[in-house]
């Protein structure tokens, strides 16, 4: 049976997202502050986590960015009275895979958890080792090479890379980035996109390297082996 870490401060939300985890087949626990719920993240196998943004000990920010510096790869569903975009964006550049804002469905909850573990058990499965050209992406070692160089990518550069590398050639659209990479339907009001693919391509694409992401005008991006 899967297993959940839930770290919600409220007691009365924990008791529904755990009931409704169970009831779809997640063996759940239940932390009611941040830093006892870093603690059980980091000594614990967990199959995903959901996190509330504001706790108390230790903020949801502060933890799953926590957890991505030590290279814990559970899937984290970040759960917000906060709805705004910029704090969407802050948590899902913190690490978090998805963010889900209060109030919110039961179904919705479960629906996007089971949503993470597919995603999470299908990339398990892929291979461990993309290459393009002289860039490679170790999927286990979470280690990025460029002309056997290494290269220094956040978690989210390096997500943001796979998945541009799994569908090298091809023409992505800033639309299936967001989803893909950020779980969230595109949001057109945010550059978030731009701005990670600028820090990519300035990492990725250094001095005297020949250009891997290029820029289709009106279409999105695309990574293709250097002419």
């Amino acid at each position: 049976m899967p297993r959940a870490l839930v770290i919600e401060d409220d007691e009365v939300t924990a008791r529904d997202i755990v009931a409704e985890l169970g009831a779809h087949g997640l063996a759940a626990d239940w932390v009611a502050n941040g830093r006892d719920g870093l603690q059980r993240a980091l000594a614990d196998g967990y199959d995903i986590i959901t996190l509330d943004r504001m706790l108390p000990g230790m903020d949801g920010i502060d933890v799953v960015s926590e957890l991505r510096k030590r290279s814990v790869e559970t899937p984290v569903l970040m759960i917000s009275a906060l709805s705004d975009v910029d704090e969407r964006v802050r948590g899902l550049r913190a690490g978090g895979d998805d963010y889900l804002t209060k109030p919110f469905s039961p179904d919705e909850l479960a629906a996007r958890a089971e949503v993470l573990l597919r995603r999470h058990r299908s990339a398990a499965t892929q291979d461990t080792r993309l290459r393009v050209g002289d860039l490679e992406l170790d999927l286990v070692r979470h280690n990025a090479l460029r002309n056997g160089q290494p290269l220094t990518l956040l978690p989210t550069e390096f997500r943001l890379l796979e998945f541009l590398m799994r569908n090298a050639g091809q023409v992505v659209t800033r639309q299936m980035i967001f989803e893909h990479v950020w779980g969230f339907h595109f949001d057109p009001g945010t550059n978030v996109i731009d701005v990670h693919i600028g820090r990519l391509r300035r990492k990725i694409d250094g001095a005297g390297q020949l250009p891997l992401i290029r820029t289709v005008r009106g279409s999105g991006y695309v990574l293709a082996p250097a002419d």
